[in-house]
């Protein structure tokens, strides 16, 4: 069992090269964890045309800006360069191929398993597994009719990937939105099923639509009444399609329809219309789950989310979570919006470690009131 360092932090995505960012300005000795072969992996296995639906500008993180034009809407393979290019700048420890498959406590200190066997002992832990943790995909879509191929937008890459004919793209997300689009552009029959989200322009009086939101209703935080309006109601209509019209895919040849109810006769159900019997593939935009089984602390509320105030555990000293949707912004889970709550997760991090010496490590950190601490909204 090893116990060279004073803190870990699992995940090296935008969260946890945020944090480990500040763990190294602050002088500490950790360790980031990556399960994946290459830094910025999870974002160059995405689909081949995704691109962010924020400037350039907004998605740099700390110490760090984005390469590019500013007002440019950088593509996945982009945002994987930038971060791998930033661990490399900063010179963070981070560890490759090393997925954790168990946390818990002992005795004072967080005992970490890796799927290779490997224990590690540390006094702080930082959650930094993002938001897209887990595809989620309805039960009832075990039910399709074998034939019809089903991906998860996590496995679509392009058009060519999918087999001739009509193609139903669920979820009328900027995901889905996006892949509907790139399919009708390709030529595919293509219906896009879902709850109308609403749209935004992509550009507002001559300027780019974030230059007018980030400053605005992006900065309202949950400490607010507000901040919580705002994301309460996020969380239930969904994200709106930022520079995407239903009108604008309705005339690209996009198909639109309501919501996926369940199965009959093997086929989809739409609400306010009938699917195509001839229906050859499914891909889910449906989001994803957040995924905290390998934790054995009991820091979760009923819905499975960490009970937390801006990511710190009050419950679990030397425990915080980040990169969580809406964990104190409406940004949180945005390349360029992890940087703040990451800044405030390492503060309190390392202002737990020099409080609280090795031979005295259950002390606490975070210690708030009651009525102050939070349960994060969880994934995507």
């Amino acid at each position: 069992m090893s116990g060279e360092v004073d803190a870990i932090v699992v995940g090296a995505g935008q969260a946890g090269l945020a944090a480990g960012f500040h763990l190294r300005r602050a002088g500490l000795r950790f360790s980031v964890l990556e399960a994946s072969f290459a830094v910025g992996n999870s974002w160059r296995d995405r689909w081949d045309s995704l691109r962010l639906f924020t400037p350039a500008r907004y998605d740099g993180l700390p110490g760090m800006r984005f390469p590019g034009a500013a007002e440019e809407l950088p593509g996945k393979d982009a945002v994987a360069n930038y971060l791998a290019a930033r661990a490399e700048q900063f010179d963070l420890p981070v560890r490759l191929r090393t997925r954790v498959t168990n946390l818990r406590r002992s005795n004072g200190a967080y005992l970490l398993t890796t799927e290779g066997g490997e224990r590690l002992a540390t006094r702080a832990v930082i959650v930094a597994t993002g938001a897209n943790q887990r595809p989620h995909v309805p039960r009832f879509a075990r039910s399709l009719r074998p034939r019809i191929v089903q991906l998860h937008s996590s496995e679509y890459r392009r058009p060519s990937q999918l087999p001739s004919g009509p193609v139903l793209v669920v979820g009328a997300g900027n995901s889905g939105a996006q892949i509907a689009q790139e399919l009708a552009v390709a030529g595919r029959e293509v219906a896009l099923a879902g709850r109308p989200v609403g749209s935004l322009p992509r550009r507002f009086l001559g300027r780019d639509v974030y230059d007018w939101l980030w400053p605005t209703l992006m900065r309202p935080s949950l400490r607010c009444w507000l901040g919580r309006r705002l994301m309460e109601g996020r969380r239930y209509a969904g994200d709106p399609l930022v520079g995407i019209r239903l009108s604008a895919l309705q005339r690209a040849g996009v198909q639109t329809a309501g919501r996926v109810s369940g199965v009959r006769d093997g086929l989809p159900v739409l609400e306010g219309s009938d699917p195509d019997p001839g229906l050859a593939a499914v891909v889910w935009c449906t989001g994803f789950r957040p995924d905290f089984g390998w934790i054995e602390l009991p820091v979760f509320g009923l819905d499975g989310l960490p009970i937390h105030e801006r990511g710190v555990v009050a419950g679990a000293p030397g425990l915080a979570f980040l990169g969580m949707r809406y964990q104190f912004r409406m940004g949180s889970a945005l390349l360029g919006g992890v940087g703040e709550d990451a800044e405030y997760v390492a503060t309190e991090i390392v202002r737990f470690l020099r409080s609280n010496p090795a031979d005295a490590a259950d002390g606490a950190m975070g210690q708030r009131p009651a009525k102050a601490r939070q349960r994060s909204s969880g994934g995507a």
